[in-house]
């Protein structure tokens, strides 16, 4: 992609950032290095809040175009697509943006600076977060990381449309039980050849605005405080050139739960000096006792306050709106026809089809009666994931196939369990769904089981609705009863399509031994009960591919707190997966052939690892014959 102009306009930016810088106190400079950063009436500086969300749309802050969670797009395998994703996601920020300028409102969530993509590696199924993730593969980490930057950081001449922000900068996936305190002890083969490539794609391929550290330690070194990590490998390798933000309240955690210091003032200069900027948090207030001590320098807290004016500048907010050209985006960008569209095409697309013994697609001139079950069936918590924002309209699986089949097939439903619980009713007996589970299937001609997880299972620690472990899951079973009516449905021996939603991989042997097909539908945004019930009624053939490998056992993982890659995914792993990664069924068959691996020499015994993706063919004919040739 072409090199936005904005970028070599780096320099100038800069100069009128010093100028601006030059010109404010010691305690006014400091201001502006906490994320709620205060307004300096007498330069003509407004107040502007720098958090901003935005994994897979804009977040937090009322109605937007709800895309599938992050790991659903990274089952697209779609550099192109995820670009298209961002871009959209970016303009109606900025068009939020310009409609809460226009009646004043500068609060939390409200600017332009947006902390995504998350580009940590998914290195372990029970992570809550993973699903923020695109998946456990550098390489195609770094493509759909690179990809979405682009899409928000926009390719003006002159201006950025949006701030993105590469996190959490580094060797950060769990446990979130532990984030506050945890150490990762990590090799620098790791580090080098799978933690960092993300990271170091987003900032020299896509020149990502802000990098934001992690919560934990790498090696003994607070990630927000760590020179290696900020200094040498960021700034000085890498020759990273936008801002460092600390994750929310993680520069606390270097006295009160990590212990490499002794104090708030000792806090906040470690992380200043080794090159954090932005404090998410309010103690770098204690900088201005910081500076009096001699613990930070004064060239160090200007060149902090020169950054972040540098990404202000950059996004135009101290420029007549009339040169900006994103100035010009309304609130009718928002939520549009076309976004909405394009919205059900991704979620199509996010969908992996991980079984299918023939059954699919359905026949709807076959079929007279179909049973929907399941506590994921009719809910909308299990369209969002995490860090989500709220769409104009919602359409759960029940919805989709409802609407799909008006007039033409009789839907039966039954919540069937509690996500989680034991029972559906506080005051009814354990399994109190199960008679309506088998009487629905009795009088259906296929059922489809909507099982899985939503956010108040699995998530970020810290957030109220986890009940599970602090976000992070201590099994990779279906929570509650969920497996109970599954056999209850198979046992029906009425053919049983099983959809899974949950962000992160579950155990599904039986399933997979019983069911006629398996869907892995992630959690696949607000259009995501059109795109399921699309995919089995054959309105497209499904091309998703599997982002991170399915176990076949949580045994078959090594210690969550293990760090080291070995026995990791698929690049390490010595076990056989359920699903590997790149897995992905379709309605059409591939023949691939005369393809050649030039110039491939491997040692006797060595194994060349081949991926094809191959999107969009549908129904058209195909075939592709592959050969791999190669010296040993």
């Amino acid at each position: 992609m072409k090199k936005a102009g904005y970028i070599s306009k780096e320099k100038e930016y800069r100069k009128r950032a010093k100028e601006l810088v030059s010109q404010m106190t010691d305690e006014e400079k400091i201001s502006q290095l906490i994320f709620k950063a205060k307004a300096i009436d007498r330069l003509g500086i407004p107040k502007y809040n720098w958090w901003n969300d935005a994994l897979h749309g804009v977040a937090r802050a009322g109605v937007a175009t709800m895309f599938p969670q992050s790991i659903g797009l990274g089952s697209t395998f779609d550099e192109e697509l995820i670009y298209k994703v961002a871009d959209i996601i970016s303009t109606e920020g900025r068009a939020k943006y310009n409609m809460q300028q226009k009646y004043g409102d500068r609060g939390i969530y409200k600017g332009l600076t947006f902390w995504s993509p998350n580009v940590n590696i998914f290195r372990d199924p029970r992570w809550g977060r993973g699903q923020e993730t695109y998946g456990e593969d550098p390489y195609l980490t770094s493509r759909l990381g690179v990809a979405f930057v682009n899409g928000i950081q926009g390719k003006d001449k002159k201006y950025m449309k949006a701030a993105a922000c590469a996190k959490h900068f580094a060797v950060h996936s769990g446990p979130e039980t532990l984030r506050h305190s945890f150490n990762a002890e990590v090799s620098l083969q790791d580090m080098y050849e799978t933690y960092l490539p993300a990271f170091k794609a987003c900032v020299q391929q896509a020149h990502v605005e802000a990098v934001m550290g992690a919560y934990n330690r790498v090696n003994g070194e607070p990630c927000c405080g760590s020179r290696t990590l900020l200094k040498h490998i960021l700034r000085e390798e890498w020759k990273f050139k936008g801002h460092v933000t600390s994750d929310c309240w993680a520069i606390g955690d270097f006295h009160k739960n990590h212990k490499v210091t002794n104090s708030p003032v000792e806090s906040a200069s470690l992380a200043l000096n080794n090159g954090c900027d932005l404090n998410c948090g309010e103690l770098y207030a204690v900088l201005t006792e910081a500076l009096a001590e001699g613990r930070i320098s004064r060239k160090r807290l200007d060149e902090a306050a020169v950054n972040l004016f540098t990404t202000r500048m950059k996004l135009g907010m101290f420029d007549d709106d009339k040169d900006n050209p994103y100035s010009k985006l309304d609130y009718s960008e928002v939520d549009t026809p076309k976004s909405e569209q394009f919205n059900l095409k991704v979620s199509r697309d996010s969908l992996v089809l991980l079984k299918n013994d023939g059954l699919l697609p359905l026949d709807m001139k076959k079929i007279k009666t179909i049973g929907v079950i399941g506590p994921n069936a009719n809910s909308r918590n299990a369209l969002v994931g995490n860090y989500f924002g709220t769409a104009s309209r919602y359409v759960t699986v029940l919805e989709g196939i409802q609407d799909r089949t008006k007039g033409k097939i009789r839907i039966r439903y039954s919540e069937g369990c509690g996500l989680y619980k034991d029972k559906v009713e506080g005051l009814a007996e354990t399994d109190d769904r199960l008679a309506e589970v088998k009487a629905v299937c009795e009088e259906s001609d296929v059922v489809v089981m909507c099982l899985g997880l939503d956010y108040n299972i699995e998530g970020e620690g810290g957030d109220r609705s986890n009940y599970c472990d602090g976000g992070d899951r201590i099994t990779l079973d279906f929570p509650g009863r969920q497996n109970v009516i599954l056999k209850a449905a198979v046992e029906s021996g009425k053919p049983v399509i099983l959809v899974s939603m949950c962000g992160s991989p579950v155990t599904m042997n039986y399933a997979d031994e019983h069911c006629s097909a398996i869907i892995q539908a992630w959690y696949p945004g607000s259009q995501g009960g059109y795109a399921i019930s699309d995919l089995i009624f054959g309105k497209y053939s499904p091309s998703g591919k599997l982002p991170i490998t399915f176990p076949k056992s949580l045994e078959d993982v090594p210690s969550f707190t293990d760090y080291s890659m070995k026995k990791r995914t698929y690049r390490y792993s010595d076990k056989d997966a359920l699903y590997p990664f790149g897995y992905g069924l379709s309605y059409t068959s591939f023949e691939l052939s005369d393809v050649h691996a030039d110039k491939v020499q491997i040692e006797k015994g060595g194994k060349i690892l081949c991926f094809v993706f191959l999107q969009e063919y549908f129904f058209k004919p195909f075939k592709l014959v592959f050969r791999c040739a190669f010296n040993s």
